[in-house]
């Protein structure tokens, strides 16, 4: 089983990136805001408390989140052989509940895989994106201030798993199939594990 963490700023190629990780490891993706979105619009109890939340404005509390989480886990399919968490964890207090929720089941976090590109190049992606698809929190403004809270957020977290050994860094600049090809060799050297290969 290979679970791995992915994370990058806005823009920084994370979706297409953990695509490619799913296709080639046979993982299972954990996206935070569509696990969110589906017990919402099925109406479970968790859903339900955690849309009480999002309609006052307020964040998901962390105990909530990992509840989420762990029935996702807990109903994954069969033949899966691992996950790949998207959107989770942001803080270090989430990383450390995220250990605990893996090792309540017999699993660990393998890996950490952090797509760094440079704000200038993730501001003209994120620019690029709002022209071609008319989103309008693709502003420079906007764009800013998203950068700036996700390097608040996740520089104790990126120092956090460096000290743990778990942080691997990529490059996230040049072509898509290159980038991947770095993170299927860091992961070959620290888990042993190789993406599969095609007929």
């Amino acid at each position: 089983m290979l679970n791995i963490v992915l994370f990058g700023g806005p823009g920084s190629g994370k979706g297409t990136q953990s695509a490619k990780l799913i296709d080639q490891y046979s993982l299972y993706h954990i996206s935070t805001g569509e696990v969110l979105r589906d017990h919402m619009a099925r109406g479970t109890e968790l859903g339900k408390i955690a849309k009480e939340f999002i309609d006052k404005g307020q964040l998901i509390p962390d105990d909530l989140m990992v509840s989420i989480l762990g029935s996702v886990l807990d109903s994954l399919p069969e033949g899966k052989s691992g996950v790949v968490f998207d959107g989770f964890p942001r803080t270090i207090p989430q990383a450390e509940a995220l250990d605990r929720l893996l090792s309540d089941r017999g699993m660990l976090l393998d890996a950490v895989i952090g797509l760094e590109v440079p704000d200038e190049e993730l501001l003209a992606r994120m620019i690029k994106r709002g022209k071609e698809t008319g989103r309008a929190d693709d502003n420079p403004a906007t764009i800013k201030n998203r950068l700036d809270v996700y390097h608040n957020q996740t520089s104790p977290l990126r120092d956090h798993y460096m000290n743990n050994g778990k942080y691997i860094r990529i490059d996230g600049m040049g072509d898509v199939d290159d980038i991947f090809a770095d993170i299927a060799e860091n992961l070959e050297k620290f888990t042993g594990r190789k993406p599969r290969t095609r007929k």
